[in-house]
């Protein structure tokens, strides 16, 4: 019963309060999503409309967001869930969109209880049990099919929370195969690391292999803006990422170069290594 009531609430909303054509087509103009079917272009307004209702949007630093800002930013937000349920997104509320790159400060606990301090200057940050945050430059800049999308990686990061801290093994769907999204995600993190010690070229942004966290969230990047990079370098995880997301973006881009020090001109498969012991949890 609780479950149909949302559901009548939600389409009261969304009948009631569509997104303006004028608002809308520019934004679903942008190379980002190129290709999608009339179906799914209908899934991702409801949604982004839906996202704009439930989710606080706070510019902070005197910056001001116009409509089209908030509906660029929604809609890159949920786009790898409009195949999904929108309730991926349920457990946090608030988006803080700062006018750039913003200061972080944040601690750590090491193996022996120390206390540690540091801060960094960040395109994104997605806080556990608390708000994302991104800078509007960033956002801006994202939609463009270049394997850079800051809403998509800090969004994968919230998915991968949903069942604790984030580790790069988000809660899988029912018949996923959790072996097999370890052996592929984990042969990928120590190629990438093993890319990385060596200082070579890579296919891949190489922070990936920062840790299996954020070479889950680099991956959903590049999935959903240059997902031949993925697909034709590391097949297993593009078809985990495809179970996951439940979307096909291979069938639905083209082939782009925007930034080529990330993507290679000769998009040949690799070698994968051996998995390092323990490489992926």
């Amino acid at each position: 019963m609780f479950e149909f009531l949302r559901t009548r609430r939600r389409e009261h909303y969304l009948a009631a309060n569509p997104i303006p054509d004028a608002l809308w087509y520019p934004v679903l103009a942008m190379p980002l999503f190129l290709g999608l079917t009339e179906d799914e272009k209908q899934r991702l307004r409801e949604h982004t409309a839906w996202f704009l209702h439930e989710k606080t949007i706070t510019p902070v630093h005197e910056l001001e967001l116009t409509e089209h800002a908030r509906v660029l930013l929604a809609a890159q937000a949920v786009l790898p869930v409009i195949n999904l349920d929108f309730d991926a997104y349920d457990d946090w509320s608030e988006v803080v969109v700062y006018p750039g790159r913003f200061l972080s400060r944040d601690r750590y606990t090491d193996s022996i209880g120390l206390v540690h301090e540091y801060e960094q200057h960040l395109a994104g940050q997605a806080r556990p049990e608390g708000p994302v945050l991104l800078s509007w430059m960033d956002v801006a800049e994202s939609p463009w099919l270049d394997g850079w999308n800051v809403v998509i990686h800090e969004l994968a990061h919230k998915l991968d929370m949903r069942n604790g801290e984030a580790n790069g093994r988000p809660a899988l769907h029912a018949g996923m195969d959790a072996a097999e999204w370890k052996a592929a995600f984990s042969d990928a993190f120590s190629h990438l690391s093993k890319l990385a010690h060596l200082g070579l070229y890579s296919p891949i942004d190489l922070y990936a292999a920062e840790n299996p966290a954020e070479c889950f969230a680099v991956f959903s990047e590049y999935f959903f803006e240059t997902p031949h990079a993925v697909s034709e370098h590391y097949p297993r995880v593009y078809e985990q990422l495809k179970q996951f997301y439940r979307q096909d973006p291979l069938q639905r881009l083209p082939r782009v170069r925007y930034r080529p020090a990330f993507e290679p001109l000769a998009m040949a498969p690799v070698i994968m290594p051996t998995t390092a012991p323990g490489a992926w949890a």
